[in-house]
């Protein structure tokens, strides 16, 4: 059963704010902080965490949900994360080694200065040209062009420099894209201009070529931008492996890094602690939450020759292991590798924009070669021929194709954050629009990963002597008992000698008598296949507390719209059988899967892919990460573990699962727009190219042009975001 840990302050729940703070650097410790949202849950982790007497610095990016810690050596991750745990911060040790130090974005800022050049460049020349224009002839005329060439050679050969190499690559690979085109005409719009201002001519194409430039810039910095979010799941599963454990040397107990145990050493994890190896329970006993690896609701009870996996959670009591399978060998980094393969074949999707480039390119070279040949076999003028292809390259500029995908995914993107569905990828609604099958994941996601008592009031007058005992236990049964039973008002039986039997429960003594609150099989009970906690008062027959799995906020009106509008919906649990057909009957889902393993849901989804159903997969737990990346599209809340997240295109920012249906009728209409924008682009080719073809375009109606196609295109994406 996922764990989550509430909030500590108010402003959680207000809509989150991107606020990343800056990295220390060299950070010894890394923590995962899944639970943070906003500007106060920066200051207070910052504070707790500074408050330590060894923490030289620590600093939080909430884009990341990460906490970077400079601490001196006796300073220890673990406890770190458990005050935090305790100052109510659900907190994750990261491999500060493994994981990618957090950078800035480097590329999109050298995006943006790129942009801002050559808009203050196009400016100033656009000012030089309305004098031209305006009728400037002779010698003022000339200089108006060689000042205007003195500004635009240095901020194209500048600004320009992501086409100039997207080109290179793709003829050297022999192949094009449409950075071919775009250089091909900024060069030649260059070549010509200076040509033309060394002959005197009356035309020259300098402020055309840095409109073209800073439009498919705009085009470019939105597209990264959409992109920028996305990291590598499998490295982030990697990470979360324990950097360090404690090895047992005949007795003696010996803090290592992860990487020195060997298949055959004992190691000691100790209460919360996870599992650093696969290996097999020799001494202790205590309960292991599966939950974020298999998605199994309860706890399973671990004592001498349980198999254990690394990235399992010890709950109660210390547990001695022998390690089976370290490294490489675990089952976690095994699960990384899967997520790993999945993510290369998601890579294989052709977006839109791509698809209309491999059309675009070749059909803008035919038309200008074309134009040269056409003109100079009709005129035998090469400097006219040559300022017709020029013309026909730059008023064919793909200015409105660049921006037909990035303007309407900023666009859509704003309205679903907006809902609460943060998007990562930039081709996810392209994606999504796409998808007609639903996968949703159990515990975590349709449920919301926290036990309710079904029968509290049947048991009115043991009410306080089950608080006293269950306040006592960190088990989430207990947790969840005690919460249910303080918002009753009532107080704790005077119970004294209470202690935790790891594994089995909590007892104490009443009046007397030996209590007990715990597992059936201590109290005697029947087993009968529900979830519950069973009370002994020390007279009388065992007293049940019943546990049902809460439904995530939205879940039902989820599942009902998307059935509504015609998708498939599999439940997909690691879940045992009888909870996951429970949960599939309260919603109506008949195509459900139990007991599935990660890679059983991995090879689901991969076969629903290949049998052409485009799946959307939404998941929260570390079982889920290589389906999110296997699936034609992933969803995953915002209380998912950060693998999980990073695995998945989207993320809900709030508890509800109800804006997914929203999101699927929003992507549909994003794809439509994209579509609109393509065709408006198509048209205004159809109309300008004859015009240059025809020797009619001059570098004013190019400039105008282009304009009106970008303005018109970004004004029918805007359409989307504003609409609701």
């Amino acid at each position: 059963m996922t764990a989550l840990s509430a909030a500590a302050c108010p402003g959680c729940l207000a809509t989150p704010v991107e606020m990343p703070a800056p990295p220390v650097e060299d950070a010894r410790i890394a923590l995962s902080l899944p639970g943070i949202h906003c500007q106060a849950c920066i200051s207070t982790v910052e504070r707790t965490l500074n408050a330590v007497p060894g923490v030289r610095a620590a600093r939080v990016n909430l884009t990341l949900k990460r906490a970077l810690i400079d601490a001196a050596p006796d300073v220890s991750a673990t406890d770190l994360a458990a005050l935090l745990q305790g100052a109510g911060y659900e907190a994750h040790e990261l491999d500060a080694d493994t994981l990618a130090a957090t950078k800035t974005d480097a590329a999109g800022r050298a995006l943006l200065i790129r942009l801002a050049v050559a808009g203050f460049a196009a400016m100033n020349v656009m000012l030089l040209s309305v004098s031209v224009w305006s009728g400037a002839s002779d010698a003022t005329r000339d200089m108006f062009h060689w000042i205007s060439a003195a500004i635009a050679l240095p901020c194209i050969a500048y600004a320009g420099q992501p086409f100039f190499l997207g080109a290179y690559r793709a003829l050297r690979a022999r192949r094009l894209s449409m950075d071919v085109p775009i250089s091909l005409g900024i060069v030649l719009a260059l070549a010509t201009s200076l040509w033309e201002t060394t002959l005197s001519g009356h035309h020259a194409w300098f402020d055309a070529a840095l409109t073209l430039t800073f439009f498919l810039l705009a085009g470019r910095y939105l597209d990264h931008r959409a992109r920028a979010i996305a990291r590598s799941a499998a490295e982030e599963l990697t990470a979360l492996e324990v950097p360090r454990a404690t090895r047992l040397d005949h007795g003696v107990e010996t803090e290592v890094p992860v990487a020195a145990l060997k298949v055959g050493d004992l190691v000691l994890v100790r209460p919360g602690g996870r599992m650093p190896v696969d290996g097999e329970v020799i001494d202790g006993r205590s309960e292991i939450d599966r939950s974020l690896l298999t998605g199994e609701t309860l706890p399973v009870f671990a004592a001498p020759g349980l198999l254990v996996s690394a990235g399992e959670v010890n709950l109660t009591g210390p547990l001695t292991l022998r390690a089976n399978a370290v490294g490489a060998e675990t089952s976690l980094h095994r699960m990384a590798e899967l997520v790993a393969i999945a993510e290369s074949g998601r890579a294989n999707y052709t977006p839109l924009a791509d698809a209309m480039a491999r059309m675009y390119a070749p059909a803008v070279h035919v038309l200008s070669g074309a134009s040269l040949l056409g003109w100079f076999l009709a005129t035998g003028d090469l400097r006219l021929s040559l300022n017709i292809a020029a013309a026909v390259l730059i008023i064919t500029c793909p200015c409105a194709l660049g921006l037909a995908v990035p303007a309407v995914t900023t666009a859509a993107s704003g309205r679903l954050f907006r809902k609460g569905l943060l998007v990562k990828d930039a081709t996810a609604l392209e994606r999504l629009a796409e998808a007609d099958c639903v996968v949703f994941d159990k515990t975590g996601t349709l449920t919301a990963g926290t036990p309710d008592v079904t029968n509290l009031h049947d048991h009115a007058d043991a009410l306080p002597l089950a608080l006293a005992l269950a306040q006592g236990s960190r088990h989430p049964l207990s947790v969840a008992l005690t919460r249910a039973i303080r918002a009753e008002g009532i107080a704790p039986a005077a119970v004294t000698e209470l202690r935790e039997i790891p594994g089995y429960g909590t007892e104490g003594r009443l009046n007397g008598q030996t209590v007990r609150l715990g597992r059936a099989a201590w109290m005697g009970a029947p087993e009968d296949g529900d979830t519950a906690a069973w009370l002994s008062t020390g007279t009388g027959a065992p007293l049940p507390f019943r546990f049902t799995d809460a439904l995530r906020d939205g879940a039902q009106e989820a599942v009902a719209a998307l059935k509504a509008s015609g998708k498939r919906v599999i439940l997909l649990s690691g879940d045992s059988e009888g909870p996951v057909r429970t949960l599939a009957g309260r919603l109506g889902i008949d195509d459900w899967h139990a007991a599935a393993l990660p890679a059983d849901k991995a090879t689901l989804v991969r076969r629903l892919g290949e049998e052409g159903v485009r799946v959307l997969m939404v998941g929260d737990g570390l079982n889920d990460t290589a389906a999110l990346a296997a699936a034609h599209v992933s969803i995953s809340p915002a209380s998912a573990l950060d693998a999980a997240r990073t695995a998945s295109d989207m993320v809900l920012l709030g508890t509800s699962l109800a804006p997914i249906a929203d999101a699927c009728a929003i992507a549909r209409a994003a794809t439509a727009r994209i579509r609109e924008n393509f065709t408006i682009a198509i048209l205004y080719n159809c109309v300008a190219v004859p015009l240059a073809i025809a020797g009619l375009a001059t570098p004013l109606i190019a400039a105008l042009a282009m304009s009106a196609s970008s303005i018109t295109v970004s004004l029918n994406a805007l359409r989307l975001g504003g609409r609701e």
